[in-house]
């Protein structure tokens, strides 16, 4: 008599190794199967039962009843740096994108030095990292992939292509996995995934549920196995859930805030979020965050010519991280086609870092990775989306928002 296919209450790539072993007891399968199944899925990153040739015919069956499908890579755009944005259709049609980005270092170097480290590559590479760097022929390139949440995003950012059609939909858990599982058979010889970032389309703590198990499935031992340490979730200040994600997580995950201003009037015009979680509040939840010894807040900051670029600008910055743990990531702006806003010149950027540096701050000038391939800082946009120029200007008070 054949076994009854697999219930998809949750999402095959979505369980817990408790949650396969429960389903799979409904299959009358031995308790060890259920890690089996696990390991196959996110330490081998085999999305096809068929394949899953450790498994009895019987289970793989059900697998497939099961739908173990995340979606489909459908091309790989490679940049001159060799950063790589992916498209991936989802089961629905609907597309998103993610980058891999190489660890860069010269010949005969032993790794990049930390201001010439990317840093969407070192966001999860704090200074308390003991792990010695291989300095043989033979050594693996680390890769850091940054991963999206959402079908478009809900947050408006003036400077970020992510969200000029807006909010599509929320991805699954399963969706946000299966991205690292997509990358990891797309991966070079010789390259390994060292770091996630979510840092690519949509904001993680908007779509929080999905964000957290897809978390919780990335850093299992038996899985993927990443290190907490070497996963950073990018907000743009969701006040309430980087508390949640801080108590769900003891503060070992990574914390990157897109702040790009140091005054409520200006943050709010290029980030409406601002309204609901001005900087004051936003301050009070990042003094909140249970950081561990040595590891520091990343403060992500996009120049921008002419609106917040200036020395005062910066200084306003030192004044308002003040008591903080944070190292700080200046983002010359990445041109979009939906926004008229551009980078300032070099010569201001470089004034802009000295103001921080001179300040005591810990401060990085982001290197463009993948700009010409449009896989750089804001530049991943909802394919098929009818570019509308933004404009940049001035809000109203902040904090006058209603809050949902």
């Amino acid at each position: 008599m054949a076994k009854a296919p697999l219930s998809d209450a949750i999402h095959p790539v979505a369980r817990t190794p408790d949650e396969w072993s429960a389903a799979l007891a409904g299959l009358g399968e031995r308790p060890f199967r259920a890690l089996e199944v696990f390991r196959w899925i996110h330490r081998r990153a085999e999305l096809d039962p068929e394949r899953m040739t450790t498994l009895p015919k019987s289970l793989r069956a059900a697998l497939f009843e099961g739908a173990t499908s995340v979606g489909q890579l459908e091309t790989s755009h490679r940049a001159a740096d060799d950063t790589r944005k992916l498209l991936v259709t989802l089961r629905d049609g609907a597309p998103i994108e993610t980058v891999l980005i190489p660890r860069v270092s010269g010949p005969g170097s032993a790794a990049a030095t930390a201001s010439e480290e990317d840093a969407d590559a070192s966001a999860a590479d704090d200074e308390d990292d003991d792990e010695p760097e291989a300095t043989t022929a033979a050594a693996r390139v680390r890769v850091t992939q940054c991963i999206s949440t959402q079908v478009g995003c809900a947050m408006g950012c003036v400077f970020c292509a992510s969200g000029v059609a807006g909010l599509k939909r929320h991805l699954g858990p399963e969706e946000i996995v299966g991205q690292v599982l997509l990358a990891k058979q797309a991966l070079d010889p010789g390259e390994e995934l060292r770091n996630v970032v979510y840092m690519g389309m949509g904001e993680p703590l908007h779509n929080y549920e999905a964000t957290r198990r897809s978390l919780e499935l990335l850093t299992h031992p038996e899985g993927i196995g990443l290190s907490k340490r070497r996963v950073t979730v990018s907000t743009s200040g969701l006040v309430p859930e980087i508390a949640r994600l801080g108590a769900d997580f003891e503060g070992q995950i990574g914390l990157a805030i897109s702040l790009h201003a140091a005054d409520d009037e200006q943050r709010s015009a290029l980030m409406p979020i601002n309204r609901k979680y001005p900087l004051a509040e936003l301050v009070r939840g990042l003094a909140a965050y249970p950081l561990p010894r040595r590891r520091r807040i990343t403060i992500e900051y996009t120049l921008v010519a002419g609106h917040n670029d200036a020395p005062s600008e910066a200084k306003k910055l030192v004044r308002l991280l003040s008591g903080l743990r944070v190292k700080i990531n200046l983002i010359p702006m990445n041109p979009i086609s939906a926004s008229s806003l551009g980078p300032p010149a070099w010569e201001r950027v470089l004034s802009f870092q000295e103001v921080l540096t001179s300040s005591g701050y810990s401060c990085f000038v982001r290197r463009r990775r993948g700009d010409d391939v449009s896989a750089a800082c804001g530049q991943l946009a909802l394919l098929g989306a009818k570019p509308k120029v933004r404009t940049f200007t001035r809000s109203s008070s902040p904090g006058k928002a209603e809050r949902g």
